[in-house]
């Protein structure tokens, strides 16, 4: 069950099961607060767990998988807020801050909470509260503020927010066997490697002699295959890693292939 009171830049988030469900792109940099439970990212290189109280800032055009855990008896609970490119574009002209030199690569960055801080946090969830989260122009101030607070506390974060360069042509080959299992359609694949889709289609034919959509089934089965028959793992804790969206496509798909179903294959 969830309930989720949104509105287009700062969200609330209510989990009463866990929850790993949902795309796992991010399009706009995104501070994210935990208030109760816990919720580990991980970019397939890192992963990055969570405790009560933990601000972390993930950087746009990121794949990130997600694991949503409410604590025992309990919901679990967060804030989310992002900063679109119009807004920081705004904030970088009407206050003069630029990006002067390209940041590690870096997919999460963990933000140290002090009394400011807190208390801006605090100040959103009593928006929250009596329901003026729906205000765009309050929203807008309220995320110019929250920037503003970061920038004085840590100068250096200027070089991730206001670096609006848009990614680069990169090698197909290496980063689709690096991503195949983020469960994101072509255009966000396209996009990560500096083409449009109908390039990235063309590219990535030429290269595997495949279309993309067979490659990652295909990808994505033989994974299952190895982890069900060498590791003994199950279908139901799998399906979601590599990139299904439900048990029941990929019991389909995975049948299919191998002629089996998952739950017929022995280790």
């Amino acid at each position: 069950m969830e309930n989720k009171k949104q509105s287009s830049d700062i969200v609330y988030s209510c989990y009463y099961n866990s929850s790993r469900e949902g795309e796992h792109f991010v399009p706009e940099h995104t501070l994210s607060y935990v208030i109760a439970g816990s919720l580990t990212l991980n970019d397939s290189s890192k992963e990055y767990p969570s405790r009560n109280g933990t601000f972390r800032l993930i950087r746009r055009n990121q794949l990130i998988k997600f694991e949503k855990q409410p604590p025992q008896e309990g919901e679990f609970k967060s804030l989310s807020i992002y900063l679109n490119q119009q807004i920081l574009k705004k904030i970088s002209i009407e206050y003069g801050i630029y990006a002067d030199h390209t940041p590690q690569d870096k997919s999460v960055y963990e933000l140290k909470i002090n009394a400011p801080v807190k208390t801006y946090i605090n100040s959103l969830l009593g928006y929250r509260d009596n329901g003026t989260l729906n205000n765009q122009q309050l929203i807008e101030l309220k995320i110019k503020e929250g920037i503003l607070l970061l920038l004085q506390i840590n100068p250096d974060l200027k070089n991730i927010l206001f670096d609006f360069s848009e990614p680069h042509k990169i090698d197909l080959e290496a980063f689709m066997n690096k991503n195949y299992h983020f469960n994101v359609h072509l255009n966000r694949f396209a996009y990560l490697t500096g083409r449009s889709l109908a390039t990235f289609k063309r590219d990535f034919e030429k290269w595997f002699r495949i279309t993309p959509g067979k490659w990652l089934l295909q990808k994505r089965l033989q994974e299952a295959h190895y982890l069900i028959t060498q590791k003994g793992k199950k279908a139901s804790d799998i399906y979601l890693d590599l990139g299904f969206e439900d048990l029941s496509h990929f019991s389909y798909a995975f049948k299919k292939q191998f002629g089996s179903a998952p739950s017929k294959i022995s280790t």
